[in-house]
């Protein structure tokens, strides 16, 4: 069995074989944090959840999954990579079988919760593709891999309802623990081991976040640009479903669904940023990413509310604010990585714990801000939160990778 040091000065190489494994097996798991969203009334429904409690649904899935960030994901610089990413998903598969055999809220929501915290496999995979691609195409690599994340994230609602439409929901979860082991499978035989140098403990692991928190101004900086621009992709796809269903476009399920899948194109921003920081060029991608977004808010105002070309112009700012996130995420994680190999794990999951708080709030502040205002005033606070990204940007006065 093929194995490698984590020590940063043996450059190891990542076959594109592999890099298509790695990008399928971030897509496969990530989707498991959305599954449920789509179907959380049929579920609610089923397990006699009250209506109040229906968003707990969704909510303990993303607490699970935090948690997994800052307790779980740090492992990667302590544990065999391998081994580590293998129990992962060992702990998503027993839970959406957990999931789809419940009856009643407590077991339920108990699943939703493991289901995130095992589906942080994703951020153990991301920085072991780092690890093991040489310094020259280390973005190309993690690009490659994220658009994987990426479209397995936009994919997933789609899919979820589809099934659910000639199925049932308990169908969803079944599945999709059938394709956790199925993937298993394959990155047991296909992965390397990868054992970790580091002398901490695992306190002293948590502990040395903190420090490169406090520390790290590429860390704060990239994390900072990375939580506006997910909390703007997190409103516009909280808002957009409610939009289109309501009186101006009145789009059924199915409309709605195909609407979400136009969004999968942005995904190509990945390897396209991957590529332009490997070439000395992840400033001017980030602000392209950040200005992409920007412009996919400012396009939905352009035509009459209702109309088919605001129709085609939403369809367009999906495009554009998935391409602006992919683009700023990569480019983020580029930089944070050349902080050192010792660190990719806890880098990344502070990276990533924030760039989900950040989703969070938008969601949340979203759902409000259409309630009260309608697609204006959501609209307005989701343009805003790439401008203050960008007001950020310019202060950044040396160039990053």
């Amino acid at each position: 069995m093929t194995s490698i040091s984590a020590s940063p000065t043996k450059a190891a190489g990542i076959s594109a074989g592999m890099t298509f494994v790695m990008a399928a097996a971030c897509g496969l798991i990530a989707a498991n944090l959305y599954y449920a969203q789509p179907l959380a009334g049929p579920i609610a429904d089923a397990i006699g959840l009250p209506v109040h409690a229906t968003g707990l649904i969704v909510t303990l899935t993303q607490i699970g999954y935090g948690l997994g960030l800052l307790f779980l994901v740090p492992l990667g610089d302590l544990v065999e990579n391998r081994r580590l990413i293998l129990t992962m998903i060992g702990v998503v598969t027993l839970s959406l079988i957990a999931a789809g055999l419940s009856s009643t809220p407590g077991p339920f929501l108990a699943a939703s919760l493991a289901i995130g915290l095992g589906s942080v496999a994703v951020q153990m995979i991301v920085p072991f593709a780092a690890n093991l691609a040489p310094d020259y195409a280390r973005g190309r690599v993690v690009g490659n891999v994220m658009s994987g994340l990426m479209i397995g994230i936009m994919m997933a609602r789609p899919v979820a309802s589809f099934l659910a439409r000639f199925t049932s929901w308990h169908a969803v979860f079944f599945l999709s623990a059938a394709v956790m082991l199925a993937l298993a499978a394959v990155l047991a035989t296909r992965l390397p081991e990868r054992r970790p140098t580091t002398q901490l403990g695992y306190l002293g692991l948590l502990r040395s976040m903190g420090r490169q928190l406090a520390t790290q101004k590429v860390l704060q900086r990239r994390a900072a640009y990375q939580a506006c621009q997910f909390a703007a992709f997190s409103l516009f796809w909280t808002v957009t479903p409610l939009y289109l269903a309501g009186p101006a476009f009145n789009l059924s399920q199915a409309g709605i669904a195909l609407f979400a899948l136009a969004g999968v194109a942005g995904a190509i921003a990945s390897p396209m940023a991957g590529r332009l920081a490997d070439r000395g060029l992840g400033k001017p991608a980030t602000a392209l990413g950040i200005a992409s977004v920007a412009a996919g808010y400012l396009v939905t105002h352009i035509a009459p509310e209702g109309s088919t070309l605001a129709l085609a112009l939403l369809t367009i700012a999906a495009i554009l604010v998935d391409f602006g996130v992919s683009m700023t995420l990569v480019t983020g994680q580029r930089a944070i990585y050349e902080l050192g190999a010792e660190l990719r794990s806890r880098l990344n999951g502070l990276f990533m714990a924030m760039f989900f708080t950040g989703g969070a709030i938008g969601s949340a502040v979203g759902a409000w801000a259409y309630a009260e205002g309608g697609w204006p005033l959501a609209s307005m606070i989701g343009l805003a939160l790439p401008v203050i990204a960008f007001l950020y940007f310019l202060t950044e006065k040396r160039v990053t990778a």
